[in-house]
């Protein structure tokens, strides 16, 4: 089992899961769960050889929830895990991998702070250079201002998600988490929502057991949001604009270290904002594998560990 340290940072305090000695591998999970979604990853990597560090994010589980909604932006928290590397271990670099929101602070990390990251591999969603845009730009264009619902700027308006989020954790987190999965039929996480619409209007709560979230699992990530609230984490929703102005800084810039992408081809992350795969090339110019797992949703690590563990070892070794 891992063992837990508190961090702290200049602006906050993080909770780390920490197990292995050996070169240090950070893991950065996304919305909404914790450190716990890289559970399957922990052991095996430090079983490797590797000190396998998962964060909480800002926000979550035991980590600082600071209330500013610009206290989450991708350069407050890339800069969180930067300076994480530095305090627990030296001055070395380290290997960032990241899932879904996790992919970007990873990312942005090995783009901003490169110094400081050896590696980086994202989980679910890809990185294809500075933006040219705002995300906001984009979702408007896409479908806000056709009429149509996009979970993104549904989940941006503050307090709104929120109230359909809190009051039922364990529907809404199984809801989430099966809507987006590899298991779920197709239509399950509707795609036509028309905008006034909720996020869970014609989203089922599913009847049966979850193939790869037992029932501990569930209860598990039920009982740190059901302690932490969802403000901290929808707050990441609603910085498209400030990571914008961020990044616009580092245009044209690419990521140089050592990268790796691993993705569902059931992940609808690919699909609503067009094909963007083919743009990963020429941003990560030290690509060493792009693999898309068939048959596999969003939750990337939790639906398919073993396929996940490996890739990511052999990726670690050949670094």
């Amino acid at each position: 089992m891992p063992e837990f340290r508190t961090v702290s940072l200049s602006n906050v305090t993080l909770r780390v899961a920490m197990q292995g000695k050996g070169p240090l591998v950070v893991f950065v999970h996304g919305f909404p769960e914790s450190w716990y979604s890289w559970r399957h990853q922990m052991d095996p990597v430090a079983q490797a050889g590797y000190t396998a560090c998962a964060i909480d994010v800002r926000g979550y589980g035991g980590s600082d929830k600071p209330l500013p909604v610009d206290a989450y932006t991708l350069e407050a928290l890339s800069g969180d895990v930067a300076e994480l590397i530095t305090a627990i271990n030296g001055g070395r670099p380290a290997v960032v991998i990241g899932h879904d929101w996790g992919a970007p602070i990873a990312w942005t990390t090995a783009l901003v702070h490169p110094d400081k990251v050896r590696a980086v591999a994202g989980l679910s969603v890809p990185f294809t250079g500075t933006p040219r845009r705002s995300l906001n730009d984009v979702i408007d264009y896409l479908y806000t201002s056709k009429g149509r619902f996009f979970y993104q700027h549904y989940l941006a308006q503050e307090g709104i998600a929120e109230q359909e989020l809190e009051p039922d954790v364990p529907s809404s987190l199984r809801r989430f988490y099966y809507a987006r999965s590899g298991e779920a039929p197709n239509g399950t996480w509707p795609t036509d929502k028309l905008l006034g619409e909720k996020l869970f209007d014609r989203v089922e709560d599913p009847s049966g057991d979850i193939s790869w979230l037992s029932t501990a699992d569930l209860d598990y990530y039920v009982g740190e949001f059901e302690r932490s609230g969802f403000r901290g984490p929808l707050n990441r929703y609603r910085n498209h604009d400030r990571d914008y102005a961020f990044l616009r800084t580092f245009e044209g810039k690419t990521i140089e270290q050592p990268a790796l992408y691993i993705g569902g081809d059931r992940d609808l992350v690919l699909t609503m904002l067009g094909n963007i795969l083919p743009l990963m090339k020429d941003a990560l110019p030290d690509l060493r594998g792009m693999d898309l797992l068939p048959g596999c949703g969003h939750w990337t690590q939790q639906e398919r560990p073993d396929e996940v563990n490996s890739r990511l070892i052999a990726w670690l070794r050949d670094i």
